[in-house]
């Protein structure tokens, strides 16, 4: 029997692991399949608050995981099959054993969908990446690509011309899915240009360990091409990591934990981090709603609930 169980391993739950062992609530921490979350394929972090120099993304999270295990928190690297929330105490279901536990937090995160192919999985972190806030400025006065055509993507390319010469956005459409405002401001936008009705073959060149192109495919004519490109940001959409919970909790049509402030559907159940926040998807957010969510635990297991009234 443990007073929280926090179900991921990334900013989140680490931070809300910090929080519940700090106000001495008994704490298991199911690190999942990918302990430490997306920051564990990130390369240099500049943008997490104390680190002047930037850290590696696998160091800063083996810090906060020490941190989490010097003030006790247990640790299991098994993953998550199933959860009872019908009943007090919860029971969740860890491979093949399962524990108690008298609250629960959802840190599970989310994951960038990619488009699947070898030379992009060898060049993730060296060309490629999935969030233009991390990795933007290391492309400064270069030439990068954004893959997609929706709000995100539109987002990306945006926020790319802050360093970036050029930025090429590849849709496999005639037109974008973005709102018509952000349609707009990047169609108007000098350094933004596209690649229509186009279709992400190859990404060149893993051999150099570094991007050089893209390879194109015209999903009309079926003719190919290269661009000389420095950069590919992937930005197709996110899958939050819900499957456990759905039809346990509210989840909305995207996929994600709907929440008032950190709390669920199900009083005892909060979600903190990625899981639920479709908007910021940052480390330092999500460790801030971490933080948030082990304070609500502990109000919840008090007595007193600090948010009435879902």
């Amino acid at each position: 029997m443990f007073d929280v169980t926090i179900i991921g391993s990334g900013p989140a739950g680490l931070t809300a692991a910090i929080y519940a062992r700090r106000a001495e609530l008994t704490t298991l921490v199911v690190s999942g399949q990918q302990p430490g979350g997306q920051l564990t394929i990130t390369s240099t972090v500049e943008n997490f608050p104390g680190f002047p120099e930037g850290i590696e993304g696998p160091d800063l999270m083996d810090r906060m995981r020490k941190q989490a295990e010097r003030f006790g928190a247990e640790f299991d690297f098994g993953e998550v099959t199933a959860v009872d929330l019908d009943a007090k105490p919860f029971t969740v279901a860890i491979g093949t054993k399962t524990v108690e536990t008298r609250a629960i937090i959802i840190a599970t995160g989310s994951a960038y969908r990619w488009l699947g192919l070898e030379s992009e999985r060898k060049l993730r972190g060296k060309g490629v990446s999935a969030c233009a806030t991390c990795d933007g400025f290391f492309f400064t006065g270069k030439h990068v690509a954004v893959i997609g055509g929706g709000d995100a993507a539109i987002e990306e390319a945006a926020f790319l011309t802050r360093f970036a010469s050029k930025v090429t956005v590849v849709h496999r459409r005639e037109e974008l899915r973005a709102s018509k405002a952000m349609q707009k401001k990047a169609l108007e936008n000098p350094k933004i240009d596209f690649e229509w009705n186009s279709a992400v073959e190859d990404i060149l060149d893993p051999a150099l360990n570094k991007v050089t192109a893209l390879v194109l495919r015209n999903v009309k004519t079926g003719q190919k091409k290269e661009i000389p490109v420095d950069g590919v940001f992937v930005a197709v959409g996110h899958e939050p990591a819900t499957g456990a919970f759905r039809g346990k909790i509210v989840i909305d049509e995207k996929g994600y934990v709907v929440t008032s402030g950190t709390r669920t559907s199900v009083p005892g159940v909060f979600a903190a981090g990625d899981v639920q926040d479709p908007r910021y998807r940052q480390a330092i957010s999500a460790a801030g709603s971490g933080c948030q969510a082990a304070i609500d635990a502990l109000k919840f297991l008090e007595g007193e609930d600090a948010l009435p009234g879902w």
